[in-house]
């Protein structure tokens, strides 16, 4: 085990949730104690309060970044990974789905082994995740599909919480603006030379009364960025 301090830059991207992001916020910077901590906020285009309650608190972040009309989540992603700092980033969605709580788990597991990679799982650990049938389908399929092209055996490619160094992504180079983001940042992570981790996490999951705003239909643009990004990976 080593006394490294971290350098940990959260990226966390914003579209209308002026209900739960000054609590998130409040969270997310317990983890000051244990990392030197960089927190990106990038608002995508909200249309209620969420921009100025954000704009209120600013001891609570250390960069923030509105854009001007929602333009999806991955553009988010790409936005805040472009204004990160650190040796490490990690993804933190605002509508309190995902406890920052266990990203505690993720810096004690770099500091002791030094991973590339670590990913969340809602599906290993001693707590179980209960997710709609439909979602949890199409969740098994396009993990399959994504171990399958990449030669990794993780179970839950979609869970938000996935910590890696960032020098072995340029967000220059991310094209897709959607939920098939994540799968075109793993594929471009993923090596025979990086070093991964899985951990199970807890999950909360909102229904679509409380704001859940993934699609059925997001599972093919999913399906579409795992093959196209792994070809390109492949030819070019």
């Amino acid at each position: 085990m080593t006394n490294k301090v971290m350098n940990l830059s959260i990226v966390i991207p914003v579209f209308n949730e002026e209900k739960t992001i000054l609590e998130l916020l409040n969270r997310v910077n317990i983890l000051k104690d244990l990392c030197n901590l960089e927190i990106v906020v990038v608002n995508d285009g909200s249309t209620d309060n969420t921009k100025n309650i954000i704009e209120k608190n600013t001891k609570l972040y250390s960069k923030f970044i509105h854009l001007e009309k929602n333009s999806g989540k991955g553009r988010a992603v790409i936005e805040g990974l472009k204004k990160c700092s650190c040796e490490y980033v990690l993804f933190q969605d605002a509508d309190l789905e995902y406890d920052p709580h266990d990203i505690i788990m993720f810096i004690d597991e770099i500091k002791k082994h030094n991973y590339d990679l670590i990913m969340g799982s809602r599906f290993i650990g001693n707590k179980r995740t209960v997710l709609h049938f439909w979602h949890m389908l199409g969740n098994k399929f396009i993990t399959f599909l994504f171990n399958f092209l990449n030669n990794t055996t993780f179970s839950d490619i979609y869970c938000c919480y996935c910590m890696f160094k960032k020098n072995l992504i340029d967000a220059n180079k991310l094209k897709c603006n959607g939920w098939g983001q994540q799968a075109e940042i793993l594929t471009h992570v993923i090596n025979k030379k990086t070093k991964l981790f899985e951990i199970g996490i807890n999950y909360h999951g909102r229904t679509y009364d409380e704001g859940k705003k993934i699609r059925y239909s997001d599972v093919f643009n999913v399906i579409y960025w795992i093959v196209a990004t792994r070809i390109k990976k492949i030819f070019i």
